[in-house]
């Protein structure tokens, strides 16, 4: 575990007078989630542009705004099932078009690897995300107890990934190369982007198989407390 459900509350506490002034603006929780969604999107384009800074920046926004939906939520007593469906669903597909956005982007700039560190990345993601769903499904670890099992939940993969376009960046990215198609080697801020979506792409990899073992535990438990 390395965030943990306590740590958690206490930051989204920290965005609750933010969230309750975009309440008393007339945003609703769910209009907060499309919005978020939308920053994301926007994230999303910049980065098949092979505009890294600038998309770095704007996905990370989009997180951070897309915490407020919930917040917003819990403070004025507006907790829905519906409300935490959409808020689920579109982080997964904000998250899919930014990984999507940096395949074409990477593709585009001629950098053979970075497509396969990205797709990497994405389906590590997504597995991370369908191991917690399934699991809750079958009632292991309800509540929000799966999402603190794990070093790759989705609040860490946004600081790594977004760390990295920005850090990237900064040390050159060299977006009007000719990529490595020909075998010429990548800038070092390519080599930092795809070392980020590498990390990612472990690091969920891990993460899956922590959450596994921790619902088999779990199960193990429920088979002995079962009276014979």
């Amino acid at each position: 575990m390395v965030i943990s459900n306590e740590a958690r509350g206490r930051v989204k506490k920290l965005g609750e007078p933010v969230a309750l002034a975009l309440g008393r603006l007339g945003l609703t929780p769910n209009g907060l989630t499309i919005i978020g969604f939308g920053i994301t999107a926007v994230g999303a384009v910049l980065l098949a542009g092979q505009l890294w800074l600038a998309g770095g920046i704007v996905v990370f926004s989009g997180g951070v705004f897309d915490m407020f939906d919930g917040t917003l939520a819990r403070a004025t007593g507006r907790v829905s099932r519906f409300g935490a469906f959409m808020d689920s669903v579109f982080d997964r597909w904000g998250e899919a078009l930014v990984y999507v956005g940096l395949i074409a982007g990477l593709h585009a700039g001629g950098w053979a690897n970075g497509p396969t560190f990205a797709g990497a990345a994405m389906a590590g993601a997504f597995l991370v995300s369908y191991v917690r769903a399934k699991a809750e499904g079958l009632g292991f670890s309800p509540g929000a107890g799966m999402a603190a099992v794990g070093i790759m939940p989705r609040e860490v993969r946004l600081v790594i990934l977004c760390g990295g376009l920005v850090l990237g960046s900064v040390l050159g990215v060299n977006p009007g190369g000719l990529g490595n198609g020909g075998g010429a080697a990548a800038p070092t801020g390519i080599l930092v982007i795809e070392g980020a979506l590498a990390i990612i792409a472990l690091g969920a990899a891990f993460t899956i198989v922590q959450r596994v073992l921790h619902v088999r535990a779990q199960a193990s438990r429920e088979v002995s407390e079962r009276p014979s």
